[in-house]
């Protein structure tokens, strides 16, 4: 039973659990009923009782107010669902029906208590103090656990002790900023995965210290009765779920705690930056850096902490702006500006690098574009304009297998798993892409064209491309998973009639996965290619996919394969319907489309590219080109991305599926 309190301490957070376990001391009824307290906690009730009352003392009439609402709600709750909500807890325990009943009397008695603290009224901790049918259930729980004894005191311990929940928590908490700790509380709820992961690994933690020597009494209880932390995280969960004012509760209370108890790194409210103060341990110094020696990149290496095998970076926002503000003025007047954050190298499997709303809001408004984070020869640029609230980016490099399991091709560089947070909640999906760069290695023997950069999706591998740049690879990305480089050897058995002019081409743009066979071997290289075929190879080649894309063709359904590349074509001005309505997908593509496709896309990446209107003079056929494309096969017979035959350009003829690797091949080389 007093390990479901715990539960509910837990439920309403390390500062809420401060209450429920709170100073009732249970001394004397513990020795009326023979159990020894030789082994009283270390932290004192004096102690405990005046940390409450700091905390309490901290929370606004609001806050007061969600307290108030978890009391009514959780106080009410009937016995059916006590059972319901602790389920994974209480099957472990097996109580009787007299037992349950306690149990659940005791969990209510507990919710008004979080309350009730606050006009310091001690008037229901007495109640739960001397109440014989509590202290007899600690008993029998501490019997079928194989302890000596359970008391209120082995609570206290559990919750502040040097290995306690608030112990547990303070150490993860450690490495983040007030600002970052208030934005994920202020984002707190069921589905916060960054809030529920902090919350799981204390209680995992405590919960492992479960050794006779040293150890926590409550946890050995747990063990020794095969509660595991996942029980545990269940009914914190149902509670969770059930009653929905916990989470408010959870939130005014962990606030409040906040403040009371600042973390090293200081603690703001909402939109101010950090800084240093002093924290509950004392006084912690940021080391010096000049964020404004080199105008465009910040070496931030003095501000990386590593603890375990994570490493983060803790910014100084006042000095990130200064960064900002030498980038601006060595740069007047340009657009586009990108501040690189450099750490070095960074010696941790995982790096995570938080920007605070106030550093995203700044860069915004002083017309910086993007902001890169590179370690280890990695970099991450990632473009800010999208995004309104903190944001923080988290970096594993993680085993080989994870993607040498999946594939026969050869490795050219590490795993990297990738993941971006917005406002504290996973964001698998950007409007605009984040471009990775990645360092190559091993690459001797291997060939460069074919390398491209696969993602890992359902234990299988997509080759997305890049352009390998000497030692590296880039990627614009408009999602995260875990990615890494192959050298990605495509071949066909049905190209032998085009292997002269078009073999090259075709594995190349093959490895890069712009363009795909047919099925059983095979590529087709001679077969037509349709308008939707030719926005999907162009829209890959180019690295242009943008999962946010609209389009508003009534001949393209949502749900097609080719509707997110038509998309990205047509919002970039790539291609038009055949009408304001029509796009016509299905219908063959002409040479001159294909090339006037072509132009447009080059040109929205490379605006300055010179166009020649004298290229057409070469071809005899050029009187046939439609007046709507003669520019666009202009600037591709300027630039060579497309060449004629015996003095024609054939400019009406379907292109095959040859013609337009070959196409793509020029584009994605075009200098």
């Amino acid at each position: 039973m007093k390990k479901k309190l715990a539960v509910s301490t837990l439920a309403v957070s390390m500062a809420a659990a401060s209450v429920a376990g709170f100073p009732f001391s249970s001394k004397g009824l513990a020795e009326h009923f023979g159990v020894s307290t030789a082994s009283a906690a270390a932290v004192s009730q004096a102690d405990v009782k005046a940390k409450v009352e700091k905390i309490y003392a901290q929370l606004t009439e609001k806050e007061r107010q969600d307290l108030l609402a978890y009391e009514k709600e959780a106080g009410n709750i009937s016995a059916e669902v006590f059972e319901q909500i602790f389920q994974p807890v209480l099957s472990k325990l097996a109580l009787d029906t007299a037992d349950l009943a306690t149990a659940h009397k005791a969990f209510t008695s507990v919710s008004s208590v979080v309350y009730d603290v606050y006009d310091k009224d001690y008037t229901a901790i007495k109640e739960i103090r001397y109440n014989v049918d509590n202290v007899t259930l600690l008993k029998k729980i501490a019997d079928k656990a194989g302890v000596k004894n359970l008391t209120a005191e082995d609570f206290t311990e559990f919750l502040f002790g040097d290995k306690g929940v608030e112990a547990e928590l303070r150490t993860l908490i450690s490495n983040k900023s007030g600002a970052e700790l208030v934005n994920l509380l202020a984002n707190a709820s069921s589905t916060n995965e960054a809030f529920n992961a902090l919350l799981d690994e204390a209680i995992t933690k405590v919960l492992n210290h479960n050794t006779v020597e040293g150890g926590l009494t409550v946890s050995q209880v747990v063990y020794n009765l095969n509660i595991t932390p996942a029980d545990i995280k269940r009914s914190l969960k149902n509670l969770k779920d059930t009653v929905p004012t916990t989470t408010p509760a959870v939130k005014a209370l962990a606030l409040a705690y906040l403040r009371a108890y600042p973390t090293s790194g200081g603690t703001t409210e909402p939109g101010t930056p950090g800084g240093n103060t002093s924290g509950g341990n004392g006084t912690v110094t940021t080391p010096v850096t000049n964020p404004t020696a080199t105008p465009g990149v910040y070496d931030v290496s003095k501000l990386v902490t590593i603890v375990g095998d994570k490493a983060t970076l803790k910014l100084v926002d006042a000095d990130v702006l200064k960064a900002f503000d030498a980038l601006v003025a060595a740069n007047a007047g340009k657009t586009g500006l990108t501040l690189t954050l450099n750490l070095g190298t960074v010696n941790a499997a995982t790096v995570e690098v938080p920007l605070s709303k106030a550093i995203i809001e700044a860069a915004k408004a002083k017309g910086i574009a993007n902001i890169a984070i590179t370690f280890n020869g990695l970099t991450v640029t990632i473009p800010v304009g999208q995004f309104s609230e903190a944001i923080t980016l988290t970096t594993s490099t993680v085993a080989d297998t994870t993607v040498t399991s999946l594939s026969s091709m050869k490795l050219a560089s590490s795993v990297y798993d990738f993941e971006l947070t917005v406002g504290g909640v996973v964001t698998s999906t950007f409007k605009q892409p984040i471009i990775i760069k990645l360092p190559l290695k091993n690459t001797e023997g291997l060939d460069k064209e074919l390398l491209s950069v696969a993602k890992v999706v359902y234990k299988e591998l997509q080759y997305q491309g890049g352009v390998v740049d000497g030692d590296y690879i880039t990627e614009p990305r408009d999602g995260f998973s875990s990615y890494a480089v192959l050298e990605n050897k495509v071949s066909f058995k049905d190209v032998a009639s085009v292997q002269a002019w078009a073999g090259r081409q075709i594995s190349v743009v093959a490895a890069k996965g712009a363009i795909e066979g047919v099925g059983n071997g095979n590529f087709a290289p001679k077969s037509n290619v349709t308008r939707a075929e030719f926005a999907k190879m162009l829209i890959r080649a180019l690295n242009l996919e943008n999962n946010s894309a609209k389009q508003s063709f009534g001949d393209v359904s949502s749900t097609a394969w080719y509707a997110p590349y038509v998309a990205v074509a047509a919002e970039k001005g790539i291609i038009t319907g055949r009408s304001a309505a029509q796009f016509d997908p299905s219908a063959t593509i002409t040479r001159a489309e294909m090339a006037t496709m072509i132009a447009r896309a080059v040109k929205s990446q490379k605006p300055d590219a010179a166009t020649s209107v004298s290229s057409l003079s070469q071809f005899s056929d050029a009187g046939k080109i439609a007046a709507s494309l003669k520019d666009g096969v202009a600037f591709a017979a300027s630039n060579n991305l497309v060449i004629g035959n015996a003095g024609k350009f054939n400019p009406n003829n379907t292109a095959t599926r040859a013609e337009a690797a070959v196409i793509i091949y020029r584009t994605i080389n075009f200098k």
